[in-house]
């Protein structure tokens, strides 16, 4: 078996042109690390079991047969059925990971022991190796199953998020899932970029738990540093005001007001005779300190107008805003409609529209050379047998 770099890998001058990654993992966080290194031009093939990744069947919403969740992760690779209990379909991956320069996999312990998987990786010493995990291996966590929602609450991210008074909320996309494909994307790269100097492939393990909590930055280390446990403030800051929302005449505005600075010239625009009034505002550490009383005084002001009017009003003040837009808002924009981050892609039903890379080389934005595939789409190409 030969692993021939798929033809829409050859040629694109992107920096991972040649690189083979083969991908054992499945939901999201493993498949949006290899689909991040596809995007920079790694081949990348995707082996799934006979019934399939299951994120396949997260539905709705469905384009076609398949999930749109599946879609939103799984471009840029070829795709073959294998059954790693099955000792025919073993040797055969067993052979693409001879080939490959990194293995991106997502299996529990007990399920690493069960499949062999360490007996895949001793066949390729030299190979990358990342394994997206539930936890750091060793803790009494590292063998349960898990996935986003539940990571987030274990985090502390639900801790820090909803209103003070109500139930803990979870953010409204998967970030603990998206966190740890960064991560384990990061992974990958440094051990690419340390196999090339001559080094012996690594282990990269990448816990969800952990990469999640990295994600509290600052309210981690406030607690750790003073350890004081940071608590619910639904929209606002635990260190800055105004930092969240305003209530306009017809709906909400973002102010972000980080600097003294800043705010004078929020006090400018508004020209407000009760915020003028009030010096206890004027720092940072007086408007933190009195929040609520400020946010009446602000949300006074605001209520006099529509939110395009203020919009237009804080447009070149030097005062950090932002319109508070759902998500066919957020793509309506002109940055977004007049820009090249939306694209299509090919994928199993037809053509459908899809986000691209967010980055740019040297001025250009990577184009999607391919969409997701159907299941087992390539198996005959792959391992020279029916996919079926």
């Amino acid at each position: 078996m030969a692993w021939e770099l798929d033809p829409t890998n050859v040629g694109t001058g992107l920096p991972l042109e040649g690189v083979r990654v083969l991908d054992l993992s499945r939901v999201l966080a493993g498949p949006l690390c290899t689909m991040i290194v596809g995007d920079l031009g790694a081949d990348v093939i995707k082996v799934e079991s006979p019934a399939g990744d299951p994120v396949r069947a997260l539905a709705p919403p469905r384009f076609g047969d398949d999930a749109t969740y599946y879609l939103a992760v799984n471009r840029h690779r070829r795709n073959v059925v294998a059954d790693l209990r099955d000792e025919r379909d073993f040797a055969d991956v067993a052979r693409l990971v001879e080939l490959a320069d990194a293995v991106v996999e997502n299996f529990l312990p007990s399920q690493n022991r069960a499949l062999g998987i360490e007996r895949l990786r001793a066949r390729n010493p030299e190979c990358v190796w990342v394994s997206v995990t539930p936890a750091t291996q060793g803790g009494p966590l590292a063998d349960q199953p898990s996935f986003d929602l539940l990571v987030q609450a274990r985090s502390g991210l639900m801790g820090v998020t909803g209103e003070p008074e109500g139930p803990p909320v979870k953010v409204g996309a998967p970030l603990a899932d998206v966190v740890t494909g960064l991560y384990a994307a990061i992974a990958l790269v440094a051990g690419l970029y340390e196999k090339s100097r001559g080094r012996a492939g690594r282990h990269f393990e990448v816990p969800l738990l952990e990469s999640t909590m990295s994600a509290l930055i600052n309210q981690a280390q406030g607690y750790l540093s003073t350890n004081v446990n940071p608590v619910r403030l639904g929209n606002d800051h635990p260190s800055i005001a105004p930092y969240g929302p305003v209530a306009t005449a017809d709906g909400f505005l973002l102010l972000a007001v980080g600097t003294d600075a800043q705010y004078a010239k929020l006090l400018d625009v508004l020209a407000d005779a009760t915020l003028e009034d009030n010096p206890q505002w004027f720092t940072n550490a007086g408007r933190v300190a009195n929040r609520e009383e400020l946010a009446r005084a602000l949300n006074r002001v605001f209520l006099t107008h529509a939110t395009p009017y203020w919009t237009a009003t804080l447009a070149n003040s030097g005062v950090p805003y932002a319109p508070i837009l759902d998500v066919a808002q957020a793509f309506a924009q002109d940055q977004i409609v007049r820009g090249d981050f939306v694209g299509t892609m090919s994928a199993p039903a037809g053509e459908t529209k899809s986000m691209r890379t967010p980055l740019r080389i040297d001025g250009r934005r990577p184009i999607i050379r391919r969409g997701p595939r159907a299941l087992g789409q390539d198996t005959n190409e792959i391992f020279g047998r029916d996919g079926a």
